[in-house]
């Protein structure tokens, strides 16, 4: 290591969302010392939720190390949870590196060095004796491959309902993103269309959101395409065809919400090595110590369950910065070449 730079961290941890924290809490106990990195925010997956939401989970099966999350309700708000999760990072005093790209890690004769952007600012190298890869899926929607999905009245993330007043709004998918954004802004006075390649709305929508839904189509208030695909978006229409009958209609669009689910960016995982089941997207690790088939590499939260998002969440995914920690200190010492 040359004079002057900066001490070899026992790891780095990728993302700074719930799991990613659960992991730097852990390394706090354990005696390791480490640095989180985030492409955006601490829990910036937690900005992409609408803006008035409640979680589904009560307080206690989100928090972390046993820090108290106490609420206003019997379940937290997105705002509650963004508070509680500063705090934490806050208590106990974890290196969380926000706005910091991790762009290239490379193999070291040590363990790793991460190359990690930030605006305005040349890239910062940094070395790990081991790496957490804990990225979440949220900022990876599925997109839908069709033309005019990039045009500016198109987004895949629903945050409140005020801006689509009396617009005229096509939602493409039928899980709880669609149903739920669908009755907000029906009760703020849009026209609200949904697109859904299945002919009801998916198994997974919570039960006491489902008869919301189920009624407001039955009375008219929220109109809905059964068993249809998108072809196209144009700026002032969304092209979609029947599966039915194979006929194409044009439905009026003054703005598009594909909320067709989202899958986690594994370009990092790969480009490190690390091997990734092309069915499941389950990167392969042991599931007791979460290290991957890369020495040194582990995987922590949603990533650990591959394109099925719904098997992990921060209740079950906030315990794997535990077992990564005691496998990391069980670990004999490394030492570096002429050390």
């Amino acid at each position: 290591m040359s004079q002057g730079a900066a001490p070899m961290l026992d790891l780095a941890v990728i993302g700074a969302g719930p799991c990613g924290l659960a992991v730097g809490v852990a390394a706090k106990r354990s005696g390791l010392t480490a640095a989180l990195f985030d492409t955006g925010s601490i829990v910036s997956s937690l900005l992409r939720y609408p803006l008035y939401m409640t979680f589904f989970s009560t307080p206690e099966r989100l928090e972390i190390a046993g820090v108290p999350f106490v609420t206003s309700g019997e379940k937290p708000t997105r705002r509650e949870a963004l508070t509680y999760y500063r705090k934490v990072a806050e208590y106990f005093q974890l290196d969380v590196r926000q706005y910091r790209e991790v762009v290239q890690v490379r193999r070291t004769d040590g363990g790793f060095e991460l190359l990690a952007s930030h605006p305005g600012t040349p890239p910062e190298t940094v070395a790990a004796r081991n790496l957490v890869y804990a990225t979440g899926y949220f900022e990876s929607p599925n997109l839908l491959g069709v033309p005019g999905e990039d045009l500016p009245h198109v987004s895949h993330f629903f945050v409140e309902a005020h801006p689509y007043w009396r617009q005229s709004v096509v939602i493409v998918g039928g899980g709880n993103s669609a149903v739920e954004a669908a009755l907000e802004l029906h009760r703020v006075g849009a026209r609200v269309t949904i697109v859904h390649f299945l002919e009801q709305f998916d198994r997974g929508v919570k039960s006491w959101v489902l008869p919301d839904i189920t009624n407001r189509v039955k009375d008219g208030s929220v109109a809905v395409r059964w068993r249809s695909r998108v072809v196209r978006i144009e700026p002032a229409c969304v092209v979609i065809r029947s599966e039915g009958d194979g006929s194409n209609e044009s439905l009026a669009a003054d703005f598009v919400l594909a909320l067709t689910g989202y899958r986690a960016d594994q370009r990092l995982l790969r480009a490190a090595g690390v091997s990734i089941d092309e069915t499941t997207g389950v990167p392969k690790h042991v599931a007791g110590t979460m290290e991957t088939n890369v020495p040194g590499i582990y995987i922590a939260g949603v990533l650990s369950c591959g394109y099925d998002a719904n098997r992990v969440f921060i209740e079950n995914g906030r315990a794997h910065g535990d077992l990564i920690c005691a496998h990391i200190k069980a670990k004999p010492p490394r030492v570096a070449p002429g050390g």
